[in-house]
């Protein structure tokens, strides 16, 4: 007859226990899903944001819903959704005074955002944004 101690016994039960915690699938982004990340954009001319239909959807996992998306959610994600931290891009820009106002508004690995920001012209916008708000069908 196998004698087996309680020393053996606990020793077996906590190994099946780390093990089972290591197979454990994990959760992406610190605990929020995928869809905590979504943004509602619009653009409108002068300085008021545009209101026509809701604007476009960004859903960035996997990327879609922008003509842009996979560009914007690169860029969104090397920010940590911050908008206003978006690096500018090198452009040249007219100096024509034609403004539009950008606004976003939904939420990044399940914290808010809200932005709203007037720029004096549509290259201007995309200089400061990058893809973010190319939300034109052109």
């Amino acid at each position: 007859m196998t004698h087996i101690s309680v020393k053996a016994v606990r020793a077996g039960l906590a190994a099946a226990l780390v093990l089972l915690a290591c197979a454990a699938p994990a959760r992406a982004g610190g605990g929020h899903s995928a869809e905590d990340s979504w943004l509602m954009l619009t653009v409108g001319r002068a300085r008021t944001p545009s209101t026509a239909e809701g604007g476009t959807m960004l859903r960035c996992d996997p990327p879609r819903g922008h003509r842009r998306a996979a560009e914007a959610c690169a860029e969104l994600a090397a920010v940590d959704g911050r908008i206003a931290d978006i690096p500018a891009k090198d452009l040249v820009c007219p100096m024509i005074f034609a403004p539009v106002t950008a606004h976003a508004s939904g939420r990044w690995r399940g914290r808010p955002v809200d932005y709203t920001e007037t720029f004096s012209n549509t290259c201007m916008l995309t200089a400061r944004t990058g893809s973010v708000f190319a939300l034109d069908t052109r």
